[in-house]
């Protein structure tokens, strides 16, 4: 969603840790609630109140709220998405069968006349290649569908939305009418305008939908359905937004209603030193309010939660639930199917478990039609009573609460709220449905995670106030005000897309989703990047990345010499999907992130347990890693690579890595082997990849060619010692030359680039100067984007609009300057 831009200053001040620094860096996207892959809901805007709060994956989760003083309502978050009513449901809102073929029709198939289709067969919707998805088996090179749909009524003369699935090249009728024709392919539901002759065409009584598609190669999907917009009410006019803050732990807005000054703030208490903490999925929304004029204006805030924080698409239906634990209340809403683990995805919302939105002591709790909730409130400042919950569509259904702050002076007045989400299981492993830490114990209830969240509240709110106060000027300390900037925006996206997960024997699993890529589960090459962050404030956390990889292959279920790439498609983490292995990608990378591991704990510990293993990946960097042939790396979109330079330096630092390992175990003589053999590999490298004042992208040299060395990094880093200072020096001079004005690019074949490897790329520098000279292009990249959305990772550096992904945990390696503060002080 793109919106224009605004200027908006961010402080500290609003989160009362003092005024003594400003910074203007925009974020791309708001983080408001953000736990896992599935409880993660952001604003997309600068203005809160300028559209609806989104899942990081763009569809609405709407968060609304309205305060109202002196009798007055005005709107200060969210706005309420669109709402549809279907006139020919999808599959995804209706089950329904319809006629169809493989095999090309006769002309005039698409007509409500044409007799042959008599002879088709008949099968449920959609039609997809997914054998593990509901439909109709669908191989073959197209697909012809019809169906026929009774209209009781009149069509609406309104503006009408076709929702359509496709995969690839589609087009789709209405009673003969071209609705629309559409090359490529989607991965959800998209919408588009209907237009006029169409609309026309649409009459009471019997029609026919008619689609085909084809399928060259690769996935295949078709279902098509039409819907009405329906009408919106007036919008309430809108509290003036006045600042926005963020922080690594916090979002907080302060805005002028009437006389009255209201204070929103959005925690998330994501701190890494405190692993029940973290595991809990539960936030706070603290409202404070003040009047300047110093007289008394009664105030009350309204809060609504909608349905579809429960559900993945907004026609699935849903029920709601009061309840009580201790001091709160609480309402909690879930689809009524209740699909646990059902779905798998990349684009897709959770399904299954429970939406909470809890508020101690007196506070009004309702459940209904958000409109009618929120028009009741601004009239009356109160809620309509709760009838019996009767099962709606999510984006007809709202939890609701208010706020009374009472008679607000110049003494600040505050209340808040929780918000929670009980997934009850989190993740499939292996066939066994695993559930989440917080929930390991199977007594624990959401009743007693809220009572324990309440209770923890004053601390956790001084405790993250103080740790992102301290966050940010380590990290300005470290590497600038620009990086410290980047550092905050990047936290808390960084671990709200895993997920804390308790083992088969009780054992802590941090699964990472690989968001808006493909889906996987706990890809080892988004570990990779994703480290820096856990490695500098919890090592079990940055252990339970690499924990079921390594079980993985000592159980005997992955038998290659050289780890795997995933685990699954998340949240069903039973065995690789990624249709490719990228093998010295990611035996480089575990021996890496392996010795990272054991370097930060000071001692070899882990390393010792899964010794075995890393012998056997070590081994094969050893007989095939230094010139790579033809293969993947985690740069993946960027193609096949052989001869890779800097993969062929990954393959040496995760040889030099078992060497320090070996070390830190006592074993002297595997420690000299290894380390020596890196070293030799290193001068061999670096005579093969010298290119006058760089070093070349492949080892054969194509005229011109260059790429980002991250992978040395690690030289650094931990104290390896096996290139040559000089190969980083003259790199670094060689990247500051070919910056654009978004970023250094991946490498000379395009212009984009990746901001968490141009992060490690600056650690390399060495010189305060040259990190900053290589950061402020990243900081501007994500301060002027036009791409309005999470923070992407791939960007063009020529115009900073997004390449591809959002929301991705691998910006964690921002911190990899950080690490190396910590780990050599400089």
């Amino acid at each position: 969603m793109l919106c224009k831009k605004a200027i908006v200053v961010l402080t500290l001040s609003t989160l009362g840790a003092g005024a003594a620094r400003a910074q203007t860096l925009r974020p791309p996207a708001y983080p408001l609630v953000t736990h896992t892959p599935y409880f993660s809901v952001w604003a997309f805007q600068d203005t809160l109140a300028a559209g609806p709060t989104r899942h990081w994956t763009g569809a609405p989760q709407s968060l609304e709220g309205v305060v109202r003083v002196d009798g007055r309502a005005y709107q200060f978050l969210g706005q309420a998405p669109p709402q549809y009513r279907a006139l020919i449901p999808t599959a995804a809102e209706r089950p329904y069968a319809a006629r169809y073929t493989f095999a090309a029709p006769a002309a005039g198939w698409e007509k409500p006349a044409f007799a042959g289709a008599a002879r088709w067969k008949t099968g449920p919707a959609p039609f997809t290649n997914d054998a593990k998805q509901p439909g109709t088996q669908w191989t073959t090179h197209d697909v012809w569908a019809r169906r026929t749909i009774g209209l009781p009524a009149a069509p609406p003369t309104g503006p009408l939305t076709l929702l359509l699935l496709h995969d690839d090249d589609a087009e789709v009728y209405i009673n003969g009418v071209l609705l629309l024709k559409q090359a490529g392919y989607n991965d959800q539901y998209d919408r588009f305008a209907v237009p006029a002759a169409a609309r026309g065409a649409l009459r009471k009584g019997e029609n026919v939908l008619a689609m085909h598609c084809v399928n060259p190669h690769g996935g295949a999907h078709l279902d098509a359905g039409l819907y009405e917009t329906l009408p919106t009410p007036a919008p309430l006019p809108q509290a003036r937004q006045t600042a926005a803050t963020l922080t690594a732990t916090q979002t907080s807005y302060t805005f002028a209603a009437g006389p009255v000054i209201l204070t929103v703030s959005f925690l998330s208490p994501l701190l890494l030193d405190e692993l029940e903490t973290l595991a809990r999925p539960i936030s706070y929304v603290t409202c404070t309010a003040t009047a300047p004029d110093g007289k008394a204006h009664p105030t009350q805030v309204l809060l609504t939660e909608a349905g579809t924080l429960a559900s993945n698409t907004p026609y699935q239906e849903v029920a709601d639930r009061p309840g009580a634990a201790g001091s709160l209340r609480w309402r909690a809403v879930g689809t009524t199917q209740q699909p646990v683990l059902a779905t798998a995805g990349d684009n897709v919302r959770i399904d299954w478990g429970y939406a909470y939105l809890a508020a101690p002591g007196a506070a009004a709790l309702a459940s209904g039609d958000p409109q009618q909730l929120k028009l009741a409130f601004a009239k009356t400042g109160t809620l309509p009573p709760t009838g019996p919950a009767h099962p709606a569509q999510a984006q007809r259904v709202a939890q609701a609460a208010v706020l009374d702050l009472g008679r607000v002076t110049a003494t600040p007045a505050e209340q808040h709220l929780l918000l929670g989400y009980d997934e009850q299981y989190a993740v499939q492993y292996f066939d066994q449905n695993l559930r989440p830490w917080w929930r390991r114990d199977p007594a624990m209830t959401m009743d007693k995670a809220l009572q324990a969240a309440e209770t923890d509240y004053p601390r956790l709110r001084q405790k993250a106030t103080e740790f992102d106060k301290k966050m940010y000027a380590d990290a300005q300390a470290a590497g600038g005000r620009q990086y410290a900037d980047l550092c905050q925006l990047a936290y808390r996206q960084a671990i709200a897309a895993h997920t804390v997960v308790a083992g088969p024997k009780g054992e802590l699993f941090f699964f990472s989703k690989e968001n808006f890529s493909n889906g996987s589960i706990g890809t080892v090459d988004i570990t990779y990047p994703s480290e820096p962050l856990f490695l500098l404030y919890n090592t079990e956390l940055a252990k339970g990345m690499l924990r079921f990889i390594f079980d993985y292959s000592e159980s005997g279920r992955w038998k290659k010499d050289f780890p795997a790439h995933d685990v699954g498609t998340y949240p069903l983490a039973n065995g690789q999907t990624y249709g490719e292995d990228m093998p010295v990608e990611e035996a480089g990378n575990m021996l890496i992130i392996t010795a990272a591991v054991v370097k930060m704990d000071g001692k070899p510990d882990f390393a010792r347990a899964h010794w075995p293993t890393l012998t056997k990946w070590v081994s094969f960097l050893k007989r095939d890693g230094f010139d790579p042939a033809n293969q993947l790396s985690t740069d993946d979109f960027a193609g096949h690579l052989a001869r890779n330079v800097n993969l062929s330096a990954k393959a040496i630092m995760g040889i030099a890595c078992y060497g320090q390992m070996a070390r830190q175990m006592g074993d002297a003589k595997t420690a000299d082997e290894y380390t020596t053999l890196a070293r030799d590999l290193a001068k061999k490298w670096v005579t093969m990849a010298q290119d006058g004042d760089h070093y070349a992208l492949t080892f054969d040299k194509p005229a011109g060619s260059w790429s980002q060395k991250y992978n040395l990094v690690w030289d650094k880093i931990l104290g390896l010692n096996i290139f040559p200072p000089e190969v980083a020096q003259q790199e670094v001079a060689f990247y500051l030359k070919h910056q654009q004005k978004y970023g250094l690019p991946l490498d000379s074949r395009k212009t984009y680039t990746k901001s968490d490897w141009i992060l490690w790329t600056a650690t390399l520098a060495g010189s305060r100067a040259d990190f900053e000279a290589l950061v402020a292009p990243v900081w501007q990249f994500a301060n002027e984007t036009p791409s309005r959305v999470p923070l992407n990772d791939w960007h063009e550096t020529t115009d900073a609009k997004q390449v591809g992904f959002q929301a991705r945990s691998v910006v964690g390696g921002y911190f990899m300057k950080m690490l190396d503060v910590k780990l050599n002080g400089k």
